[in-house]
């Protein structure tokens, strides 16, 4: 992985280090995550940063082998039909 130096004024740094913190990540994932998200952003316009947030946990999600195959057909049994 290359290295890139970044200059970012103060209160930046002091925010990005808080939010670091409240999310359990050390300030350069925390820096990496935002760099991913809004590069996604930038890409796709119409989704909102918490969508892409939520895209991005699926995936991880389904990466780890949590996800369950969808199995399409009767939902609700056999309410709601007469016969």
């Amino acid at each position: 992985m290359a290295t890139l130096s970044v200059r970012v004024p103060d209160e930046l740094k002091r925010v990005l280090e808080a939010r670091a913190k409240g999310q359990h990540r050390q300030p350069s994932d925390q820096v990496r995550r935002y760099l991913e998200i809004a590069m996604i952003a930038e890409d796709n316009p119409d989704l909102s940063f918490q969508m892409i947030e939520a895209i991005l946990e699926a995936q991880a999600e389904l990466d780890a082998g949590l996800a369950e195959p969808y199995e399409f057909g009767d939902v609700g049994g056999d309410a709601g039909v007469q016969g």
